[in-house]
């Protein structure tokens, strides 16, 4: 489910952003990018130092981007991507600079009713020794305040343009947005309470048996020197469990 996530969020990031989509298997992506994008997420800060010193022509990189890892043979014929990788948090922090809230219209020929959902994309990262990334997409109705996971995934299917279509009327919310952030929140926080904590106990456990064995190599030291303490500060800070909870972005929509 996760890399089916991934892939969605880049065939959408991609399009938006006016890059050409090569090809799409379903797990891997082949996209050129603009040159705006590849400044973006390439790190390739001296190549367009050069080429705009020199004004010399362009060539913006193609990727080939492995989002589903299992379904892929020879995996040496592209990036993969997933979440916690870099290039990913790369196109988070991309998305995050070009714009993080969007107001978007489904489209029809016919007289419609447009019903406003607000819509939250949150990621969780759970660390320790080890990490593990989540994504979330949460829409809340604004008239009848049903709540929808999966929400991106069901929106990125439909025509949705900036523009109001013709003939069509948007009904005025009753929740307001705010409010509708404060009961995603709260979703969210439920998730997280009702999820399996077990990974941070064994994380507690890991860091006990890292103590022991650093406790060992200075028994009988009655005055620990300073390395001990900046050894026992580093292991608290690879294996103390804890959550981090990010909104990548959101927007308004008003669906049919």
């Amino acid at each position: 489910m996760y890399a089916e996530q991934v892939h969605d969020y880049l065939r959408t990031f991609f399009k938006e952003t006016d890059c050409e989509l090569l090809s799409d298997e379903g797990y891997m992506l082949s996209v050129q990018l603009t040159a705006d994008m590849d400044k973006r997420i390439m790190n390739r800060p001296f190549y367009w130092q050069y080429i705009e010193a020199t004004n010399s022509p362009a060539n913006p990189a193609r990727l080939n981007l492995i989002t589903d890892r299992t379904k892929v043979q020879n995996q040496f014929i592209g990036e993969i991507i997933h979440f916690g990788s870099g290039r990913l948090h790369q196109i988070f922090k991309a998305t995050k600079e070009l714009g993080s809230f969007v107001q978007m219209y489904q489209q029809s020929n016919d007289r419609k009713m447009l019903t406003p959902y607000f819509c939250v994309n949150y990621k969780v990262s759970y660390y320790c020794d080890q990490t593990k990334e989540v994504l979330y997409s949460l829409g809340i109705n604004l008239i009848n305040g049903d709540i929808e996971d999966h929400f991106h995934e069901f929106v990125s299917q439909l025509d949705l343009k900036g523009n109001i279509p013709e003939n069509s009327f948007c009904l005025q919310y009753i929740i307001k947005p705010a409010r509708a952030l404060e009961r995603l929140d709260g979703m969210i926080q439920n998730i997280i309470q009702n999820d399996d904590h077990s990974w941070a106990e064994e994380a507690k456990k890991r860091w006990a048996k890292e103590l022991e064995v650093l406790d060992f190599f200075y028994d009988g030291v009655e005055e620990k020197p300073e390395s001990y303490e900046i050894e026992k500060k580093g292991l608290k800070e690879r294996f103390n469990p804890r959550i981090k909870v990010e909104i990548i972005n959101g927007g308004l929509f008003y669906l049919h």
